[in-house]
């Protein structure tokens, strides 16, 4: 008999790459205030941030569903010491992505797994994208064009839709950059026997 899994998130991404592989899940996004729990992690890096978000969301839905496997992720995208976070205006997106703009930055996905309250397993998978040198008229009409869909993501971008234009390279995989890395994942549920290996 197969332990339950249920992911503890309200991506839609999510919902879509845990789907699409064919596994069987329940979704019950966690009850968290991610900001409040971020504010406190002062000096952290981005990888311990995406995995302390990752553990709360775990943790917090483990506790009502017990019984269940709870796959907790999160995803921070960093430039040096520089964390974003999601847009919340145009004028903010066109800041972060001139600030984006001739460099390297990385996306940090933490992925964990909870049973019964407790953590059984944590990864941290990084991509790094290198964002083409953008003119401040390019990022105005790329602006334009995709409009509110900016607010959805961290980088003001999305790789499936028009944001593939802003880069020149980009290492990693797929699932990772979507905030998911799904390879680890099902490597580790084959492990531990909570799907067909």
């Amino acid at each position: 008999m197969t332990v339950p899994l249920v992911l503890a998130s309200s991506s839609p991404f999510r919902r879509a790459l845990m789907a699409n592989a064919g596994l069987t899940f329940e979704n019950r996004p966690a009850e968290i205030d991610e900001r409040k729990i971020e504010a406190g992690l002062e000096g952290a890096s981005p990888d311990q941030v995406a995995l302390t978000l990752a553990k709360a969301k775990a943790l917090d839905v483990s506790r009502h569903v017990p019984h269940a496997l709870v796959i907790g992720s999160d995803q921070t995208m960093s430039l040096g010491n520089r964390v974003y976070h999601k847009p919340k205006s145009l004028a903010k997106a066109r800041e972060s992505l001139l600030s984006l703009s001739g460099k390297t930055h990385r996306l940090n996905s933490a992925i964990t797994l909870a049973g019964h309250g407790d953590i059984v397993w944590e990864h941290v998978s990084h991509a790094d994208l290198t964002v083409r040198p953008l003119s401040e008229t390019f990022v105005d009409r790329y602006l334009a064009r995709v409009g509110e869909k900016v607010f959805g993501s961290v980088g003001a971008y999305q790789l499936e839709g028009e944001g593939i234009q802003l880069f020149s390279d980009i290492e990693g995989d797929y699932f990772t950059i979507l905030g998911l890395p799904m390879l680890p994942l099902l490597g580790k549920l084959r492990e531990l026997g909570a799907i067909d290996g």
